[in-house]
């Protein structure tokens, strides 16, 4: 089960990274990634709906969905719970942080429509990953995507002062940019875990 779960953590970091890997998430990706305190904040609210989602959705799976032989109503279930879970995440950040929630702007809510989150609740019912390893796998999801959020980040602060040709300032020179670092992450796609 150790190892099960260190595979799980593993490979949703590294390995099988939603945003530079399955390619899922690009559009908060590409976003909200100028600077490293927002992709950061942005990465934290997505691992937290990423973590909760993968435990509602389990329960509502297999507490309701499959009792009631409704599988195939999987993705309008999980498109509901992830809805209500980002409403509930947006409110808190509005209360609390209120200068993150204004700088996450419009891709707070774009939480809901992000197909990583759905993504990883999908990905643990086609798993069969039971309610630890679906958390656990949610929760190693958000923090892939929170890593590759800010390492973009990162490099877009970096590359944004470069000089470059004019023709490559701006969304050019962050698509090549996220285009390596893709690259780079893809090297880890033949990484054995136990």
């Amino acid at each position: 089960m150790a190892q099960q779960i260190i595979g799980i953590i593993i490979a949703a970091l590294l390995s099988q990274n939603f945003i530079l890997v399955k390619f899922y998430g690009i559009c908060p990706f590409m976003g909200v990634s100028k600077k490293i305190d927002t992709a950061l904040g942005m990465g934290m609210a997505v691992t937290f709906v990423m973590a909760l989602a993968s435990a509602v959705c389990y329960g509502v799976y297999y507490g309701l969905l499959v009792k009631l032989g409704l599988e195939y109503l999987e993705t309008v279930a999980f498109i509901l719970v992830i809805a209500a879970l980002v409403q509930v995440v947006e409110m808190f950040l509005k209360k609390s942080i209120p200068a993150l929630y204004k700088a996450l702007g419009v891709f707070l809510p774009l939480i809901t429509t992000n197909c990583a989150v759905l993504g990883v609740v999908l990905v643990n019912v086609q798993e069969g990953y039971n309610f630890l390893l679906s958390v656990i796998n949610g929760a190693a999801g958000g923090l892939g995507f929170t890593l590759a959020i800010v390492l973009f980040a990162s490099v877009r602060e970096r590359v944004n002062k470069a000089d470059c040709p004019e023709c490559f300032k701006g969304f050019p020179i962050a698509l090549i940019s996220a285009g390596l670092l893709a690259l780079a992450f893809m090297g880890f796609s033949g990484l054995k875990i136990f």
